[in-house]
Order: C-alpha cells, then sequence, then structure tokens
C-alpha cells in the first residue's frame, strides 16, 4: 500500500499575526460599544427622561473608541500582545 503524506495546510506568521489582531480589534470594538450602550441606557433612563440621544451618544463614543483602539493596535507591531511592567 502506498501512503501518501501530504503536509497540513497552516497559516502562514504573517496571516496568524493578522487575524490574532482582527479578533483583539472586533472584541474590543464589540466590548466598547456595549459599554456605550449601557451607559447611554443608563444616562438616557436616570437623567434625561428616557430619550433616545444619550444611547445612540452612547454607542457613538462606543465605536469611536473601538475604531481608534483597532488602529492603533493594526499600526503597532506587537498589537495584541500584552505586556507587563516590572
Amino acid at each position: 500500500m502506498n501512503w501518501i503524506m501530504s503536509a497540513p495546510v497552516t497559516a502562514t506568521p504573517s496571516s496568524s499575526l493578522l487575524n490574532d489582531r482582527w479578533d483583539v480589534v472586533i472584541s474590543n470594538t464589540l466590548v466598547k460599544t456595549g459599554l456605550g450602550f449601557g451607559a447611554g441606557v443608563l444616562a438616557s433612563v436616570v437623567l434625561f427622561k428616557r430619550r433616545s440621544f444619550p444611547v445612540w451618544l452612547g454607542v457613538g463614543f462606543g465605536l469611536g473608541r473601538g475604531y481608534a483602539e483597532g488602529d492603533a493596535a493594526l499600526r503597532s507591531p506587537t498589537a495584541g500582545v500584552r505586556t507587563v511592567k516590572a
């Protein structure tokens, strides 16, 4: 019997790094947007008599913050790598 072993398909290090960076960017943006939404709902209920503008403002701030941090993460050579300074 002839066993033909093919090499497993693996991602190249650069694409793996880019995928890891995108995972960090997307998850960070979703978290920031969710926090902005929550803060907007809370402000809407407590301060603004249930008007909708604080919710949209919070979502906008969350998306903007996620975009800014994602842009910085994709431009950084060590994106997604968290270091602790001793």
